[in-house]
């Protein structure tokens, strides 16, 4: 019988329990996305807290692609020895640390009038109504390097792994996205070519990181509005992601901050769950992708997360607020005491001077 608390292995990074601590915009990091004594402490305190792996708030992989201001940079090695002391003292409070890293795309709203703003087509984000630059061939050569060298960078620093992230409307999955992306080229049209800079990227990183170093994958369940990518499309590029090598998966959704909102509604043939609100699609995905699932989204009780883990085949479970609330909330779970995230989901966290719970101001 399956236990929250397993010690279980992604690709070799052993891991004492199944949770763990979703990617979090936290808006601590300096202009040029390096670390502060703020956000230190942030990664100090939950890696105490019991937590299995953390995954960092999204990284950019380029220095003039910044899509939110506070956000963790690995567009350069200067980075590398910052990182390698924020590594050492995760691992010496017990867990696991993986980066997210990422292209922003037209999902922002900084700054845009200083840059170019790069996208699959020149298509307004339905959004933040942000016009996209069409990408070339040489932006999206340019664009696959990047994330080889940030991954390579995230090895050279004792990161234990990296996380690829094409959900959340960010550049990746607006190549997904039949909105977004009406290239006619062979990066456009069936979802396998729309997929295609997801695999080159992919290949790039294991061409400089190895095949014994974990690469994740965050993907949406679905953009869940008219004319986006499906929840059938999401599938097939979780299958042919994991035949690729893919070590992990995690599924989210684009509604993942107004969740409430959708509680009850069918999309794509699942319903959208107040309390793990992306269950039925991880639950699908799990059952016929053959690499461990993660499932992120509006997990607070002990109770649910194990009985998910007991009657569908996904292996870990992924927060977010509930950590930002809470960040000794594991140790607490395996102490005895199960009672529910003090986590509210009042979305009060987001300020200007940085993503903090209102109950730790």
């Amino acid at each position: 019988m399956k236990d929250l608390f397993d010690e279980t292995q992604i690709n070799g990074m052993e891991l004492k329990n199944r949770f763990i601590k979703a990617a979090t915009w936290e808006n601590m990091a300096d202009e040029k996305g390096h670390l502060t004594e703020q956000l230190t402490s942030v990664y100090d305190e939950v890696s105490k807290g019991g937590v299995g792996l953390i995954i960092t708030g999204y990284a950019f992989v380029t220095e003039d692609e910044q899509p939110n201001p506070g956000m963790m940079g690995i567009y350069e090695d200067s980075f590398i020895d910052e990182y390698r002391e924020l590594t050492d003292m995760v691992h010496n409070n017990g867990s696991k640390i993986v980066m997210q890293i990422v292209y922003g795309g037209t999902k922002t709203t900084f700054k845009t009038e200083d840059r170019v703003i790069l996208g699959p087509s020149a298509v307004k984000n339905s959004k933040t109504g942000v016009m996209a630059k069409k990408m070339t061939k040489e932006d999206i050569n340019d664009l696959v390097k990047a994330y080889g060298k940030a991954a390579e960078r995230c090895k050279k620093a004792g990161f234990d792994g990296v996380q690829i992230h094409a959900a959340h409307t960010y550049l990746l999955n607006q190549f997904l996205s039949p909105y977004h992306n009406r290239r006619t080229d062979e990066y456009g049209g069936t979802i396998e070519n729309r997929a295609r800079i997801l695999f080159e990227i992919h290949n790039e990183i294991r061409d400089r990181v190895g095949e014994d170093y974990p690469v994740l994958l965050k993907v949406t369940a679905g953009d869940f509005e008219e004319g986006g990518q499906s929840f059938a499309e999401s599938l097939d590029v979780c299958k042919a992601m994991a035949k690729k090598g893919i070590d992990a998966i995690e599924v989210s959704g684009n509604i993942h901050s107004t969740a409430q909102e959708y509680f009850g509604e069918d999309w794509y043939g699942y319903t959208v769950k107040e309390g793990a609100f992306f269950k039925d699609y991880a639950t699908k995905v799990a059952a016929e992708v053959n690499v461990p699932i993660i499932l992120v989204g509006g997990l607070r009780e002990f109770e649910v997360i194990e009985n998910l883990l007991q009657e569908t085949e996904i292996e870990y479970f992924s927060m977010c607020r509930p950590l930002m609330a809470e960040p000794n909330l594991i140790n607490r779970w395996q102490e005895g005491d199960r009672s529910k995230s003090k986590c509210k989901s009042c979305g009060e966290c987001y300020t200007e001077e940085g993503n903090i719970c209102i109950l730790n101001r």
